[in-house]
């Protein structure tokens, strides 16, 4: 599969079927985020691989009542361990660097017959505390990530003329 056709498949699975996740393609998936760009390389991130089912149970909770999260077989916690990298843009890099192998880790799924679902909707709090992240760590994205249970149809997208200009702002 090339990168194009995982794009296009990719989609946002909110079902997952009781079947684990095979430990090489667990691993490929992890190598895709471990190869991501970060700001300066300086790779500042941590990711947690939830499998036991107590947690994941308890991990709904902190997402809010998504029952999905803990029906996957695999909960990837991203984390940034540093968070105070400001880039002369003035964007702090921490959310950019995470979102780039979050990335990774979704097309990389596809591409092993996997889905998953990018999570924001959590409370810092609860999974820091179930997880025993430390305080200067922030944890940017749960990641349910399993064998769908069904597929999605793609959802709607702009047209690539609402999206992009040329030489200048249009």
């Amino acid at each position: 599969m090339d990168v194009m056709e995982a794009i296009k498949l990719r989609r946002s699975i909110r079902g997952y079927k009781d079947k684990p996740v095979e430990e090489e393609k667990l691993k490929i998936i992890l190598e895709s985020a471990r190869l991501s760009p970060s700001a300066r390389n300086q790779q500042n991130r941590k990711f947690i691989v939830v499998r036991d089912p107590d947690i994941r149970q308890k991990l709904i909770d902190a997402s809010y009542g998504q029952k999905f999260v803990g029906q996957a077989p695999v909960v990837i916690v991203a984390c940034a361990t540093q968070t105070s990298h400001i880039m002369p843009c003035g964007e702090a890099s921490y959310p950019i660097d995470l979102a780039i192998a979050v990335d990774h880790i979704t097309l990389s799924a596809v591409e092993q017959g996997l889905g998953t679902c990018w999570i924001g909707a959590f409370s810092q709090d609860e999974v820091k505390k179930l997880l025993n992240i430390p305080e200067e760590v922030r944890v940017v994205a749960l990641l349910p990530l399993g064998y769908p249970e069904v597929i999605p149809d793609p959802r709607p997208r702009k047209s690539i003329e609402e999206l992009v200009a040329y030489d200048k702002w249009q």
